[in-house]
């Protein structure tokens, strides 16, 4: 079984070398990017489970790298970025980043960061092997086994991360799911992860599913507690 492989993309030589020791000494493979150009050339190079990549870049910077990866691949992203402004972690989240970790961090949450979102992907994987029947709630067809996801006939395209949490929500109707839940399930932990990171991803949701988002049909909001998927026989 080979080791998983990662792509670090950091214009900052001491960051990348900083990043690639511990990430080397826990088995990983790890290939470096110094820009955005680089990184897109390396990954269409090779294959990678996992893409460490930086906000602030030359010549193409991490949201324009993160939009271009995601329109042909599902690997998982985790951002970095030392800005503090949510909106530019929101439009990290919303262009289909998994994770972002802000500068500074420690080389121990780093690492827990890439554990989990290994590990989740692993997990996704076998889970897709083990399940092949479609999930069908009114006007929604999930089908885990594709990662595929139609709404009234019409197919739609999720994240890697939306898709999780869809599949979490309409697999148990009815259950309240808490953000910190929701960040377990998904992310594998809730360490050092803004809860309202989940909320991002919700609207993300009801935007792409729901005919109002405003007024949504199927993921319902419980105040103060978090969301949950709406029954079958419950009425809107």
């Amino acid at each position: 079984m080979r080791a998983p492989r990662i792509l670090l993309v950091d214009d900052e030589e001491s960051i990348r070398t900083l990043l690639s020791y511990p990430l080397r000494k826990d088995g990983y493979e790890v290939v470096t990017a110094a820009d955005g150009r680089e990184a897109l050339e390396r990954f269409d190079g090779s294959s990678f489970d996992l893409v460490v990549l930086d906000l602030m870049m030359p010549r193409l910077d991490g949201l324009e790298v993160c939009r271009r990866l995601r329109a042909r691949s599902t690997v998982p992203i985790i951002m970095l970025t030392a800005r503090t402004e949510e909106v530019d972690k929101v439009v990290g989240l919303e262009l289909g980043a998994d994770d972002y970790i802000t500068k500074p961090f420690s080389v121990r949450e780093f690492r827990s960061r890439v554990k989990a979102a290994l590990r989740r992907a692993s997990m996704t994987r076998e889970e897709e092997a083990a399940v092949d029947t479609p999930l069908e709630v009114g006007e929604l067809r999930i089908d885990p086994g594709r990662r595929s996801v139609h709404a009234r006939g019409e197919e739609v395209a999720l994240t890697f991360v939306e898709f999780e949490i869809l599949v979490a929500l309409a697999g148990a109707p009815g259950r309240v799911w808490t953000r910190e839940q929701l960040l377990t399930r998904v992310w594998g932990d809730s360490a050092w992860r803004d809860p309202r990171t989940v909320d991002v991803h919700i609207r993300h949701l009801r935007e792409k599913l729901e005919l109002d988002a405003r007024h949504p049909d199927h993921i319902v909001t419980v105040r103060g507690v978090g969301y949950r998927f709406r029954d079958d026989g419950e009425h809107s």
